[in-house]
């Protein structure tokens, strides 16, 4: 599922979301490490997935969004 970042603290390696339908989903750090990343800015488009529903609904893995060149 695509997003994009909305926060980030470095410190913690927490932040959140925005999903594309306006949703925003909080993040913890178990979730920032998944995906490898050292950094993330606001606004960076990014790959996440999601477990749970509802109340109970969480970001288990973001990493950043890549595209494919079909010209690569």
């Amino acid at each position: 599922m695509q997003a994009t970042s909305y926060t980030f603290d470095p410190a913690t390696r927490c932040g959140s979301v925005l999903l594309d339908d306006g949703t925003p989903l909080p993040f913890d750090a178990a979730a920032f490490d998944a995906g490898g990343l050292r950094l993330l800015r606001s606004g960076q488009r990014v790959r996440v997935r999601v477990e749970g529903s509802g109340d109970a609904r969480r970001v288990v893995f973001v990493t950043l969004q890549t595209f494919d060149d079909p010209h690569a």
